[in-house]
């Protein structure tokens, strides 16, 4: 059967490789399962688990792979044009703040106020 894989040397592998040995493995699988019930044996089960485990270690590093190119697509686009996993994460409070056009509109009554009853300036003699 398979020994086990690892990461690095799956980062090596192109995108149809890695579909491939994905492919190779779910089918190991699947017979390793029939040959489990049929057999009843305990070596069976840390093979099992050998193969489910690379099986995630695939699909790890398909998925960053994946996710990486994205963030190169993306790199340029604005932050609110891309799509929510590529964004930056920071925290809730930081989402939901006000921007700066939010922080500094005034309402019409204080805007009249303002514009009306202009701060007084007073000159002081020396």
């Amino acid at each position: 059967m398979s020994d086990k894989i690892k990461a690095k040397e799956l980062r090596k592998l192109k995108r149809t490789e890695l579909i491939e040995k994905l492919q190779e493995l779910r089918t190991e699988l699947s017979t390793l399962r029939v040959g489990q019930v049929k057999a009843n044996q305990p070596n069976k089960l840390s093979q099992i688990t050998e193969v489910r485990k690379s099986i995630a270690r695939v699909l790890t590093v398909f998925n960053t792979s994946r996710k990486e190119q994205l963030r190169k697509y993306y790199k340029d686009t604005p932050v609110t044009k891309r799509p929510y996993d590529l964004r930056t994460k920071i925290t809730r409070a930081m989402r939901q703040r006000l921007t700066p056009k939010q922080l500094a509109a005034k309402p019409l009554k204080v805007q009249k106020v303002l514009e009306n009853f202009p701060k007084r300036v007073f000159y002081v003699k020396a």
